[in-house]
């Protein structure tokens, strides 16, 4: 079972760019999308059914042009999910799950703190989602959350870690929540496999920062515990280029 989480940055940009070509190389089970800023109707839907994505969801935020998470599956899920039934996320499009034969997964795009109103709201959606996790994996307990996170973890995670120590995405506020996050039962896959630096997924479109890999780690598929044993390997994919982003794929032992 191959996963990928791709923050795309405008899904219909993406497929100018050759996404749709690009998918059916990389040829996932899943793709978990973020930041689709579409509405269903606004997409040809028959191209991802072409592209071998017959199972396709789509959760749009209510703000036209903005945020909004999908999931396309080769595999017809057992159920699917829309949001998570707290209002202001939802009203976003921030979280898509999938339930599939032993495991779901979760498409997140969680905020930025781009101003003081939104480090705030960014900071409350991370307590509420954190409380709405630990109450939904009594239940989905082999939980795979693959998104764009917003935040680094660690200073191996981001090109400065000196200088953008107070920048939001890498405030110490933040990079203890994802920490104790993961401590409370998920495992980091692409750390899993990879301790080497220099590993970005979201670059600044300033300054040749992508040609320069003055990247920012922030994109990941976090594993639930109890699926440890399944992890075959967790890579990052920088040569895509659709998007300020690129994808990060999980594999697992899976029947499918």
């Amino acid at each position: 079972m191959k996963i990928i989480s791709y923050n795309v940055n405008g899904i219909r940009a993406a497929i100018r760019k050759g996404f749709l070509d690009w998918v059916q190389q990389a040829d996932p089970d899943v793709v978990c999308l973020q930041e689709i800023k579409a509405q269903p109707e606004q997409l040809n839907l028959d191209d991802f059914k072409d592209s071998g994505y017959p199972y396709h969801y789509w959760y749009p935020a209510q703000k036209k042009g903005y945020s909004g998470v999908a999931i396309l599956s080769k595999h017809k899920p057992l159920h699917i999910e829309y949001g998570t039934g707290i209002d202001y996320m939802d009203q976003e499009g921030r979280t898509i799950r999938a339930d599939f034969e032993g495991f779901s997964i979760i498409s997140l795009y969680l905020p930025s703190g781009t101003n003081i109103a939104r480090l705030e709201h960014k900071f409350k959606f991370m307590d509420d989602f954190h409380q709405y996790i630990d109450e939904i994996k009594q239940d989905f307990p082999n939980l795979v959350i693959c998104g764009d996170y917003n935040i680094c973890h660690e200073a191996i995670d981001i090109h400065d870690p000196v200088r953008l120590k107070n920048v939001s995405g890498f405030l110490p506020e933040e990079r203890k929540w994802i920490d104790d996050f993961m401590k409370s039962g998920f495992i980091d896959s692409f750390r899993h496999f990879n301790e080497e630096g220099d590993n970005y997924s979201w670059w600044s479109y300033r300054a040749n920062a992508r040609a320069n890999n003055k990247g920012w780690r922030i994109d990941y598929t976090l594993v639930a515990q109890p699926l440890q044993e399944k992890l075959k390997r967790a890579v990052i994919l920088p040569e895509a280029k659709h998007s300020d982003h690129c994808p990060v794929l999980v594999e697992l032992e899976s029947e499918y």
